[in-house]
């Protein structure tokens, strides 16, 4: 069997260390088909955006007039024609990747490009071997291989370099742009956002819009970031998305190539697996597998975990979860139960709108690869879609999510052996596990928001006992609407309603939680649970004050 490239994203060194390659090269052919001036490709990270982006780099340029054919010997591309191969090797290309832009302030960023900038232009400096460049733009190469320029000479980069490859190749230039957004997500993670706008606006606009330099360029990333003008004017950008579909097959593996691999590792039983954990994603009408978790699945030999999980993207989730509201969170747990969300979904979102616009949060979930399009229908001139997880590598990435935030510093099996409490009717040793999370976990200004804050707590907790149980929030039932209910899935086992009360004061914790307990029976919350069938059922009412509780 031949070598898994994990974590190798070098076209050459997957070809020439005889890795196992998923051939994409068929990409290369659609491309020079159909392509424009300017194509972006958003996926989700760890999708192998970076290796798709170095085939092309590799097919395209020549180095010290060598080519790299040989590394496209029997592949797809290959068999499609001497037309396509005739391309390979003619054009000068200049490459960059972004993805280790990752910093917590604008000046270290700012010189985390300074010094990617001057590596860029050490790659050219043969360029200066020619004659038909001024002392102006000698002393400009110079200072950016110096790592000695400012951030408007900066700004300027790209393009600069671009009109000097142009001159002394005598064509215009192949522009591969990788991970173009790390460096904005990472501003809005660390609170630097419109530093970092302004700066790459202009980087790549004097690149992309209008330059005669340029041949086509081919930019990868997650989102889309178009209202803050980063691609503003340009109206040479075709955009292939996870939500158009379009090359929807160029990125991550098909169920074909995954069965493919599958028989090469001599694991075809472990198809269904494969199935439940990473498959489920669907980029327009192409079903996707996740391919670093595939991969790792293969050398972990069939061993299934969110694998995927490891991985930095899987910060992006927790910064937006704390935008979340009470609505957003009911309907978390609806995904994490298997059921549907509903929203409006724009490819133009920007962090910013994040706080104002639920749909965006919806939106920018589904680009990075938390959610999934089951449908979607056109109501008058608005597209509607249906969202939900794609499989179960990313609902227990979700859970684990939900359960560091709610709990931090204590484990999984902390909070799994206060719920088991709760569900074996211990009430009292439920009563101080909460009560201990809550003195870790709350603030002041959280127990403001009185039982939305508690509600939220206890709903992000039960996402353990699913797909176990079934939970359900501000439901109807009998003569009223309960506050929580957890429904078992098999025969036997008991159900649990939960209402919630906010004291005004500790003294009065223990009347609150009685008055709870009675409203269950008074409203006749069990009605629901008698409908289905299930004959025990406990009832707990609770009172909350800051962070104490009292449970009946």
């Amino acid at each position: 069997m031949q070598g898994l490239p994990i974590g190798i994203d070098d076209f050459a060194k997957v070809r020439e260390g005889e890795y196992y390659f998923v051939d994409k090269s068929l990409a290369i052919r659609d491309f020079l088909d159909n392509h424009g001036e300017v194509l972006l490709l958003t996926r989700p990270r760890r999708f192998g955006k970076t290796l798709f982006l170095s085939m092309f780099y590799y097919f395209f340029a020549a180095e010290q007039g060598q080519t790299h054919r040989a590394l496209f010997r029997g592949l797809a591309i290959e068999s499609a024609g001497e037309r396509y191969m005739a391309e390979q090797g003619k054009r000068p290309v200049l490459f960059l990747t972004l993805k280790d832009v990752k910093h917590r302030s604008w000046p270290d960023m700012l010189a985390k490009f300074r010094f990617l900038l001057s590596d860029l232009y050490d790659q050219y400096t043969y360029l200066m071997d020619g004659t038909d460049f001024s002392r102006a733009e000698r002393r400009y190469f110079q200072r950016i291989h110096d790592g000695e320029a400012s951030p408007v000479e900066m700004e300027e980069a790209l393009r600069r370099l671009m009109d000097m490859m142009k001159r002394y190749h005598h064509q215009p230039v192949v522009l591969l742009l990788d991970e173009y957004d790390i460096p904005v997500q990472q501003a809005w993670e660390h609170g630097f956002y419109e530093d970092c706008m302004a700066f790459m606006r202009n980087f790549l606009s004097a690149a992309l819009k209008t330059n005669p330099s340029l041949d086509f360029a081919v930019l990868t990333g997650v989102l889309r970031i178009a209202k803050e003008s980063i691609f503003s004017g340009l109206n040479n950008l075709e955009v292939s998305s996870v939500i158009n579909g379009t090359y929807a097959d160029w990125i991550g593996f098909t169920p074909e190539e995954v069965r493919a691999l599958a028989h090469e590792q001599q694991q075809e039983a472990a198809l269904p697996v494969l199935h439940d954990w990473y498959d489920g994603y669907r980029f327009g009408e192409q079903e996707v597998y996740n391919p670093w978790s595939v991969l790792c699945f293969f050398k972990e030999q069939g061993q299934p975990q969110p694998y995927w999980a490891h991985t930095s993207g899987n910060a992006l989730l927790g910064e937006l979860l704390k935008q979340t509201d009470t609505v957003q969170e009911d309907n978390l747990l609806r995904l994490i139960q298997g059921q549907t969300v509903t929203a409006v979904l724009t490819e133009n979102t920007i962090y910013p709108e994040l706080a104002d616009n639920p749909d965006a949060l919806y939106t920018i979930l589904l680009l990075t690869g938390y959610l999934k399009i089951v449908s979607r229908r056109l109501i008058i001139d608005t597209w509607i879609y249906v969202l939900a997880i794609p499989n179960r590598e990313v609902r227990s990435i979700y859970r684990n999510e939900i359960l560091s935030r709610l709990s931090p510093g204590r484990t999984t099996s902390y909070l799994m052996t206060t719920m088991e409490n709760l569900m074996a009717g211990n009430a009292q040793a439920f009563a101080r596990g909460l009560q201990e999370i809550l003195m870790k976990v709350a603030s002041v200004y959280d127990t403001a928001n009185r039982e939305a804050f508690y509600h939220g707590l206890l709903l992000g907790m039960t996402t353990l006992l699913v797909p176990e149980y079934e939970v359900k929030s501000n439901r109807e039932s009998g003569l009223g609407r309960y506050d929580l209910a957890i429904y078992p899935t098999r025969r036997g086992q008991c159900g649990v309603i939960l209402e919630f009360k906010a004291a005004d004061t500790p003294d009065e914790l223990t009347k609150k939680a009685q008055e709870a307990r009675r409203q269950i029976d008074e409203k006749g919350y069990e009605a629901d649970f008698q409908a289905r069938g299930i004959e025990k059922v406990l009832k707990y009412g609770i009172a909350f004050c800051g962070k104490q509780v009292v449970l009946v």
